[in-house]
């Protein structure tokens, strides 16, 4: 389905502010009040009204289920902070919730917290899927790391996952973008043998950067196989390399797959100056991503996802919805009741790194390209898929382990390192 005027699209938004009473823990760099302040940004630039506005449901449990497993989705419904028993330990460890190791701990409304987070996302399909939206925005899903029995990397429930599945029964192919600048290993997995989905990722690789995966070579298998697109960079990429990237990539992509609804995990870890990442980009890069594929004319839905310096998050997220609704707003940020994040300066724009530098020189992105390019050259096109086959139920099997391969291009080893041009 594509939209009639390339300019004006029926938006839905969903907030939840119950979200802002969970709590990581003072020194996890998960913050869930982020979205309390991005949605502050959008409510005082005027933002607020030219949306649907919707407070989503709390996913069930049985909802949850139609990915993780049943006794993973019990065990973090039964969670309570102030009581773990030895029994509960064993599952903890079991589940990799809370452990020393781990970095998904143990807090009070965790289940709320993932209630929340799945029930937008699960609402923006079925919005999508009823065509009572084009564009879907869910600030607080995004969460691509966890998998059908454990959690990872801050996430609990893969509303992600959710989400595709539902568009599943009424979409013959869904394409899957994200931007996060961590790899979205954890839907990757889902769909890593079906050729329904596409997933792409552009991600920072190499050196130990979590989770590890995301190498070119990770391509799918069985059936899925050329349907997991990655694209590993390294640190310090800036506005034009990346962009550029993202436009030779998506380009071949909706060329090879032709979705009929697209899914866009905008991770704001990504910009210059996150507690974890070590991209460069300015808003302006990250916000031209989503108006790329807005202009495509395909029903879309936006996600949230990583992001740590928790200032700029609400800054990018404002400044993505403003994409999303073809708005232009100032760079001086409106009165609002969190200006200590933004103190002094209060603008909306952040400036990149200048002492950072990028590590992804010309050649190694040219290369890059090339490779995956000539990797979605192998696709045979996908047949178009019957109805009553969309509406059977889609049981997602633990994926096969994939081990890790060095990058090569027409044979020549392609070496992450700090120092290569």
């Amino acid at each position: 389905m594509a939209f009639g005027d390339p300019y004006k699209r029926k938006i839905c938004y969903y907030y939840d502010q119950d979200i802002g009473d969970c709590h990581f823990g003072n020194k996890h760099p998960m913050k869930p009040h982020r979205l309390i302040i991005t949605h502050e940004l959008i409510v005082k630039y005027g933002l607020f009204q030219k949306m649907d506005v919707f407070k989503p449901y709390l996913a069930t449990a049985e909802d949850m289920q139609e990915f993780h497993s049943e006794d993973y989705v019990s065990f973090l419904q039964s969670l309570n902070a102030t009581r773990i028993s030895n029994d509960m330990k064993n599952l903890m460890s079991r589940f990799q919730i809370g452990t020393k190791e781990n970095d998904c701990p143990v807090f009070d409304g965790v289940f709320k917290f993932a209630q929340i987070s799945a029930g937008g996302s699960l609402a923006a399909a079925a919005h999508i899927n009823d065509n009572t939206a084009d564009i879907a925005i869910n600030w607080a899903g995004g969460l691509h790391h966890a998998k059908k029995s454990q959690a990872s990397g801050f996430c609990y429930i893969n509303d992600i996952v959710l989400c595709i599945l539902e568009l599943l029964k009424y979409h013959p192919r869904v394409l899957y973008v994200d931007i996060d600048v961590h790899h979205a290993d954890g839907v990757e997995e889902a769909f890593y043998t079906s050729n329904r989905v596409m997933t792409v990722s552009f991600h920072r690789y190499g050196e130990n950067f979590f989770p590890g995966t995301g190498n070119f070579t990770e391509c799918g298998e069985a059936e899925g196989r050329g349907y997991s697109v990655n694209v590993p960079l390294k640190s310090g990429i800036i506005d034009e390399d990346y962009e550029a990237v993202f436009a030779s990539v998506m380009s071949k992509v909706l060329q090879v797959f032709s979705p009929s609804v697209v899914v866009m995990q905008c991770g704001s870890d990504s910009i210059a100056g996150d507690q974890l990442g070590d991209f460069n980009l300015t808003l302006n890069a990250h916000g031209r991503c989503i108006k790329f594929m807005r202009k495509k004319n395909i029903p879309l839905i936006l996600l949230g996802g990583g992001g740590y310096t928790i200032e700029n998050v609400s800054r990018c997220w404002c400044f993505d919805t403003s994409i999303a609704l073809n708005e232009t707003i100032p760079n001086d940020l409106p009165e609002n009741n969190y200006s200590k994040y933004f103190a002094p300066l209060n603008k909306l724009h952040i400036e990149p790194d200048p002492t950072l530098p990028n590590r992804n020189g010309q050649q190694y992105l040219s290369k890059l390209i090339v490779q995956i390019v000539q990797n979605l050259k192998n696709i045979e096109p996908v047949p178009s898929v019957q109805f009553q086959n969309m509406m059977e139920p889609i049981v997602i099997e633990d994926s096969p382990k994939r081990t890790k391969s060095t990058m090569s291009y027409n044979n020549e080893v392609i070496e992450i390192s700090d120092d290569e041009d």
